[in-house]
């Protein structure tokens, strides 16, 4: 059946730039940031958005996300030109929420406030650990102090939403070192928290050279004490790796987990639309140098329209991150499917204590969740 109206829409913005690309990421990242290509990729940012215009007409945004690389690497200036032409696109509400990653190695006292005053009004702050020797490790740019620092610096710019972001399972970590990390970042949150192992990915440093990572015992152990003090300083667990006090959730997350749509700028940047009906994916070249290029004279977008299983199996990727799940209407109005596709599926999950036995909510329990990529999966295609 096909979609009678869209979700909602965000847009994401890619910089691809850091000071050093770190032995764990994967991400679409490159050394080498020259501040003179500053307005050139934003001019090249725009033009990307202008391609896509023709699928969003009339459509509002509900939020903006900046992220990298480190975007805090760009000028307040430059993220302002970037808004402010964005705005001059797109339909921006007044409590639209623009959220821009910062790394507090990048951490400025006069950019803090010259984003706050360009229209960023949440930050997600890398802290990953507050621990130098694991810094090191990690081989970030900062250290214990210029975290704690760059948090403080939030603070008094005048953001009074911020994320922090922490890493745990991290190379000869203990319980106890995760614990004082844990406690010294709710001792400074700004409402979100998102809290995450470590994993080793493919591409990446560590997987050519591995460093020795707790055993699952301990990060088990590490879990359940991260967990009891999460809940104890108010903060609850919304979505895999996020927690947040009441209304502090990310709402641009939350839209990648209900399946809502979003544009997509910026090298390697990669976005989904539903349009004409249907619902399809794409994504911009992954080299800076190639995406300039590209964007000298753009072109819209290839996209790649889901077929039907895995267009559900993405459905079900997503909502079930979420603690809460979603409204199982949601299902249909997202994907234009009836809920016969899935629903032999979830009743198999409901009968192995894995799904919540609710016909109005696709949800795990917390059996499903503590399982959730084997019950995911149950849904994705072969």
């Amino acid at each position: 059946m096909a979609l009678e109206s869209p979700p909602p829409l965000a847009l994401y913005v890619h910089i691809p730039w850091c000071e050093r690309k770190c032995p764990y990421c994967d991400f679409n990242s490159h050394e080498g940031f020259d501040a003179a290509i500053e307005p050139t990729y934003i001019a090249a940012l725009l033009a990307d958005l202008d391609s896509q215009l023709a699928w969003v007409q009339g459509r509002p945004l509900t939020s903006i996300f900046i992220g990298g690389g480190t975007p805090s690497l760009f000028s307040d200036r430059a993220i302002g030109q970037l808004l402010e032409g964005v705005a001059h696109r797109l339909t921006l509400p007044g409590d639209i929420e623009v959220t821009m990653e910062s790394n507090p190695g990048s951490a400025e006292a006069d950019r803090y406030k010259g984003y706050k005053a360009a229209g960023v009004n949440r930050l997600s702050i890398g802290v990953q650990t507050f621990s130098d020797p694991l810094l090191k490790q990690l081989g970030r740019v900062h250290d214990r102090s210029a975290a704690i620092n760059a948090i403080e610096l939030a603070q008094r710019a005048g953001f009074e939403r911020y994320n922090i972001d922490l890493m745990h399972g991290l190379p000869n970590q203990t319980v106890e070192m995760a614990v004082a990390d844990l406690e010294l970042a709710l001792a400074m949150q700004g409402g979100h928290l998102s809290w995450y192992q470590l994993t080793i990915e493919p591409n990446t440093v560590f997987y050519t050279d591995p460093p020795l990572l707790p055993i699952e015992d301990e990060l088990a152990d590490i879990q359940d004490a991260g967990e009891s003090l999460i809940a104890a300083a108010g903060l609850v667990q919304y979505e895999v790796s996020a927690f947040s006090k009441a209304t502090e959730e990310s709402r641009h997350n939350l839209n990648y987990w209900q399946f809502g749509d979003y544009l997509a700028i910026g090298a390697g940047a990669h976005g989904k639309i539903t349009e004409g009906g249907r619902v399809s994916r794409f994504q911009r070249t992954r080299v800076p140098r190639n995406y300039l290029d590209a964007m000298l004279n753009p072109q819209t977008p290839e996209r790649v329209h889901l077929e039907d299983d895995l267009l559900a199996g993405e459905f079900m990727l997503n909502a079930l991150r979420l603690t809460s799940g979603v409204p199982s209407k949601d299902f249909t109005t997202r994907t234009g499917l009836s809920l016969d596709h899935i629903q032999t599926e979830v009743d198999r999950c409901v009968a192995q204590g894995l799904m919540v036995d609710d016909p109005a909510t696709l949800q795990a329990t917390k059996l499903g969740f503590r399982f959730l990529n084997d019950v995911i999966g149950r849904f994705l295609p072969a």
